[in-house]
């Protein structure tokens, strides 16, 4: 399936450090706030280049999108042995504060209820989830893309495994060749691949990638409870967007996740687990759609 994405940032958007009381972010930031400012997380093995291709119609509809590369993600940094910054409760920690950063720097254009729209992709997803469950008085809605219930499927647990067993005893190098000298995954979460067609874009993004970052997130993706009715019960408006096929997360248990939160369901026809980067215009209809209608 063709995926024109490239690491450029579309005309009108600005890539930079956002700094915040934890450090500095690297971040793609588009569009002015009109009705909303949405924050973007990516995946694991992703960045945020991942929403390239959702910056310009969501700018067009009226919102401000600022994707993110979480901690050791990318051209964010962060250690490169030690685990411990990238429990999910530091990573759900990162993201409040680059809230803070956002709001700080937009001069109260949020609104007077300071509350961003959240989305988190795969891996994200639980991240953002893990956010809201912190402080759900900072969101207007959440918006869970290809990202389900609990941990991963058994397959792709097992892909994640065998990542995250070669990190243990090989260096970036190696195990990029290793992936490399293999048929092409869908990736260990679907994700390897997701949206980029230059190699050498993908091969810069997975160096700049923390060992450490890519084994504790490997993990958390493999032993993720199932925090469904914590989130249901908060009645924040959540969407949940997915492709019509994934083996990540199946599709029939996103349906039964978005009935258990009564949540908005949007299908993406022609997409997997990146509807984001398979089909940028509809995904981004459809968020624009959902955002509008929570207001």
């Amino acid at each position: 399936m063709s995926r024109p994405v490239t690491f450029v940032p579309p005309p009108g958007a600005r890539a930079y450090r956002l700094g915040t009381a934890r450090g500095e972010f690297a971040v793609i930031d588009a569009g002015s706030p009109v009705r909303g400012t949405a924050l973007l997380l990516p995946g694991f093995t992703g960045s945020k280049e991942d929403f390239i291709s959702l910056h310009e119609p969501l700018a067009a509809a009226g919102y401000r999108t600022v994707a993110v590369d979480g901690r050791g993600q990318y051209e964010t940094p962060g250690p490169p042995d030690d685990e411990t910054p990238y429990a999910q409760g530091e990573l759900a920690l990162d993201v409040l504060a680059q809230l803070d950063a956002i709001a700080k720097g937009s001069e109260g254009s949020e609104g007077s209820e300071g509350r961003f729209h959240l989305l988190g992709h795969s891996f994200g997803g639980q991240v953002a989830r893990a956010a809201v469950l912190l402080a759900p008085a900072r969101f207007r809605s959440l918006t869970l893309v290809s990202s389900g219930p609990a941990e991963i499927s058994p397959s792709q647990q097992q892909r994640v495994k065998l990542l995250r067993d070669a990190l243990s005893v090989m260096d970036m190098a190696q195990v990029w060749e290793a992936i490399r000298a293999l048929e092409p995954p869908e990736d260990a979460e679907g994700e390897l691949d997701a949206g980029l067609d230059d190699q050498e874009d993908l091969r810069r993004r997975w160096f700049g990638n923390s060992p450490a970052q890519l084994i504790a997130t490997g993990r958390q993706l493999c032993e993720e409870p199932d925090r469904v009715a914590d989130l249901a019960a908060l009645r924040l408006p959540v969407h949940v967007l997915s492709g019509e096929s994934d083996d990540t997360w199946p599709v029939p248990l996103l349906d039964d996740m978005a009935v258990r939160l009564e949540a908005h369901r949007t299908v993406i026809h022609g997409a997997e687990h990146s509807p984001n980067a398979d089909r940028p215009l509809e995904t981004a209809e459809a968020l624009a759609a959902f955002w509008d209608r929570v207001g």
